[in-house]
């Protein structure tokens, strides 16, 4: 004997409760990538604004400088292209202090040269001289002095948020120069002579501002600037440093 029985009819339905539950899920999920986006983004403004800019404290230019201006100075704030509303192109060394109109080239035959910072784990970083590109090296700005010489070696390098710091990256190798200290080392290599230099000093300027430029020749100084807060580029923050004395080391060829 048989006997049939009619089976409930299966549905692929998700129950209305589950969808709900994996909806609300999925949410959740995209709040939680927001902010920590939102964080990655303006937790290192915040963290520049009140705990680094401390020891970088914004400094005015109160005198002239013996570098010739252009006829009208760019105004303090986001560089702009002259009679456009268009930014700059900051990978380009040039356009960093528009408002220097002609400067002098550097008597030294040196090209380029190697930078160190053992805080920030940058290790012999090409710095080109005269150059333009910062995407591709760091600049020591045309016309100021050669690390090892008297006067102040100005080195450019790009920055972004420090999330995407890579210290082998020309695009973001100075993103942490902020957390530099006084009294942090930073060491040249110069046609196989190595330079140490000692942080002394740490400032906030305007981009207007080419005093960071001056040559001072009592000593050997190194100035390396960058842009910030960081991810902006409505300030410079430049970092000096003084050669010190005299254990410069012979690097030998390999």
């Amino acid at each position: 004997m048989y006997r049939y029985v009619k089976a409930v009819p299966r549905t692929t339905r998700i129950p209305l409760k589950i969808k709900k539950t994996v909806s609300e899920t999925i949410g959740a999920s995209f709040i939680f990538v927001g902010l920590v986006m939102l964080m990655l983004v303006f937790y290192p403004i915040f963290q520049w604004q009140f705990i680094y800019k401390k020891d970088a404290p914004e400094t005015k230019l109160i005198k002239p400088t013996p570098l010739n201006l252009s006829e009208t100075n760019p105004v303090p704030g986001r560089v702009l292209a002259k009679n456009t509303q268009e930014e700059l192109d900051l990978t380009k060394a040039s356009n960093w202090f528009p408002g220097v109109k002609t400067y002098s080239d550097s008597i030294s035959n040196i090209n380029e040269f190697s930078l160190s910072i053992p805080k920030l784990k940058i290790a012999n970083a090409r710095v080109l001289v005269g150059g333009e590109d910062l995407s591709k090296s760091l600049i020591n700005y045309k016309g100021t002095a050669i690390p090892g010489e008297y006067g102040n070696s100005v080195i450019f390098g790009h920055s972004v948020l420090p999330v995407f710091f890579n210290p082998k990256n020309y695009n973001t190798i100075f993103s942490n120069l902020p957390t530099i200290k006084v009294g942090d080392e930073i060491t040249v290599i110069v046609d196989q002579v190595e330079y140490s230099y000692t942080v002394f000093e740490l400032k906030t300027v305007d981009p207007s501002d080419i005093s960071v430029l001056e040559q001072k020749y009592d000593d050997s100084y190194l100035s390396l600037i960058t842009c910030v807060p960081p991810g902006l580029d409505y300030k410079r923050l430049v970092i000096k440093a003084r050669l010190n004395p005299p254990t410069n080391t012979i690097i030998q060829a390999l």
